[in-house]
């Protein structure tokens, strides 16, 4: 039990230091995809009638091979 202790504190004193060293360039924000990381409002979303209509599956204007037709 009191390794877990130990482990614990080791590992608190080893995260502070790591924070007091990053000073005002440690960045706690996530991660950050792109060069563009401001913070703007989103786009609307869509309204939810198209996007809960699915597109109609296309059709086959001939057949794939002439084995498929019906004699």
């Amino acid at each position: 039990m009191w390794k877990i202790a130990v482990g614990f504190v080791v590992f608190a004193a080893l995260a502070m230091f790591v924070i007091i060293k990053g000073g005002s360039n440690l960045d706690m924000g996530g991660e950050k995809h792109g060069t563009d990381t401001s913070h703007s409002p989103a786009a609307p979303a869509a309204p939810a009638s198209a996007a809960a209509t699915p597109a109609p599956a296309p059709t086959a204007a001939t057949p794939a091979s002439g084995a498929s037709e019906a004699k």
